[in-house]
């Protein structure tokens, strides 16, 4: 069974967000990276139905060179092949991007699946996979919390939450599917994993880039409350300000 699964290399946001001084982009210079939660499950589901039923997954991505790094992640937990669509100084929105990676899996073909995350962790973008699965004219079940694959019957049983039901899809292989974050519970890396990962060999190519109508103005932060705190005093002579401000919040009556 052949599988591959598209990741996207975004920003580490565990703390404020800074714009550069153009409002084009996220500063990232004290900012690490790593993929989506839903496609570190996406991976690790890929590693699973191969365990369970042989063949390789490979790994993509459409990105900078440094974006290596985060296939060779995807590597030390159990992808066997990886590719680069190098970008360069080009930022491709969601119809170049799908349209990319249809040129790449065209280009190597034979994948019976083909797992994306259910949406972009920067950008929110839930285009993606829908539209590669479009250009490809595969089926194509989106929000996926549980996946079932039967390879001899070339099928395949994607199961999502909605509204407060299940809902069942059967698809015939090969088929595209985005899952969430929760379809699994992603392993750590093993020793043995990082030492392979290190000398994975990277397949790197250059794509097509197309304007796809579409312009940034700008990138703009929501507006944030700010809040500030007030020494009310020293000792004993802080403690009347410290009963008015009991008593206006309703602690003392």
């Amino acid at each position: 069974m052949e599988v591959i699964v598209c990741v996207k290399r975004v920003p580490m946001v565990g703390g404020r967000i800074v714009l550069t001084p153009d409002g084009q982009r996220i500063d990232t210079k004290l900012l690490g990276f790593t993929v989506s939660p839903h496609e570190e499950c996406a991976v690790e589901e890929a590693v699973r139905l191969v365990e369970a039923n042989g063949g390789a997954v490979t790994v993509l991505t459409l990105g900078p060179p440094e974006a290596e790094e985060q296939l060779r992640d995807a590597v030390a937990l159990g992808a066997s092949k990886c590719v680069l669509l190098e970008t360069g100084e080009r930022e491709f929105g969601p119809i170049a991007t799908a349209e990319a990676i249809v040129a790449a899996v065209r280009e190597r073909g034979g994948y019976d699946l083909l797992l994306f995350g259910n949406e972009a962790a920067d950008t929110g973008d839930f285009q993606v996979g829908i539209r590669v699965a479009h250009m490809l004219g595969l089926p194509v079940a989106t929000g996926i919390k549980s996946l079932e694959v039967d390879p001899g019957s070339r099928r395949a049983k994607a199961r999502r939450q909605y509204r407060g039901a299940e809902e069942l899809f059967e698809l015939p292989l090969p088929a595209v599917v985005t899952v969430k974050e929760g379809i699994n519970l992603p392993r750590y890396p093993s020793l043995p994993g990082r030492i392979r990962a290190k000398k994975a060999a990277v397949e790197t190519s250059t794509p097509v880039w197309r304007d796809d109508g579409l312009s940034k103005r700008e990138l703009s932060l929501p507006e944030v409350e700010r809040r500030h705190a007030e020494v009310l005093g020293q000792g004993k002579e802080a403690v009347p300000a410290l009963v008015s401000v009991l008593e206006s919040i309703g602690l003392l009556t």
